[in-house]
């Protein structure tokens, strides 16, 4: 007597003469929405990987730790004038700087623009400060024009006699690496490459000094809220 036949059994069957599954083509249609969700969900995931990345520094300062700074590679808009340790003239003599270059010097890293009237308000500080400290030879200030016309930060790097090194970035790219939302921004690097505090905003002269001390020792300061600033063009 013949087995019985299991209901449903031969629509995935595999013997001959069994019906074979069933199978859905993807229309145009389907093709485009499987597209569109992938590119999404890509999308999200960049933005949440750059997120972390952009606010990293402010976050590990808000913790008490201090942050790499992120790596840059940039041309030089002025080498500035007068004594500079010997590594910093070495570095900037190629006309390109990168920030691995600096290793073993205190940073005092200002984010500026000449479209941007902070940046005007705080470099006669930023100026009387480096006058002072580079006779110690022992911090380095570095401006970094960015989103800027080369002309028009030649002009100001003039007007203002600013005597440190400049670099420049025609994007905001490097900024956005820092978390930097808007200009002016300051970031204190110490001699081991790590960010040990963050001025946004116009900086004062008791900030500055602090800050300063703080790349020098390697001690944290921390993130602190400066004066005015404007956001990035």
């Amino acid at each position: 007597m013949p087995a019985p036949e299991l209901e449903g059994a031969s629509e995935g069957s595999n013997e001959p003469g069994g019906r074979a599954p069933r199978r859905f083509p993807l229309g145009p249609g389907r093709v485009f929405v499987i597209l569109l969700a992938t590119a999404f969900l890509v999308l999200l995931g960049y933005g949440l990987v750059s997120k972390a990345e952009d606010d990293g520094i402010d976050q590990a300062l808000v913790r008490g730790t201090a942050a790499p700074a992120p790596a840059f590679e940039l041309d030089v808009l002025a080498r500035g004038s007068g004594r500079l340790p010997p590594r910093v003239t070495r570095a900037l003599a190629d006309g390109h700087l990168e920030l691995a270059e600096l290793r073993g010097t205190p940073v005092v890293l200002n984010l500026w623009a000449s479209w941007c009237p902070p940046c005007r308000s705080e470099q006669p500080a930023l100026q009387r400060s480096w006058t002072a400290e580079r006779e110690r030879g022992e911090v380095l200030f570095l401006g970094l024009d960015q989103q800027d016309l080369t002309p028009d930060a030649r002009a100001w790097i003039d007007e203002f006699g600013v005597t440190y090194p400049q670099i420049r970035d025609p994007s905001d790219r490097t900024a956005r690496s820092y978390g930097a939302t808007g200009l002016p921004e300051t970031y204190f690097i110490d001699a081991r490459g790590l960010v040990v505090g963050h001025v946004i905003g116009q900086i004062t002269p008791e900030q500055l000094t602090a800050g300063v001390e703080a790349a020098r020792s390697g001690r944290l300061l921390g993130a602190r809220a400066g004066g005015e600033r404007r956001t990035s063009n």
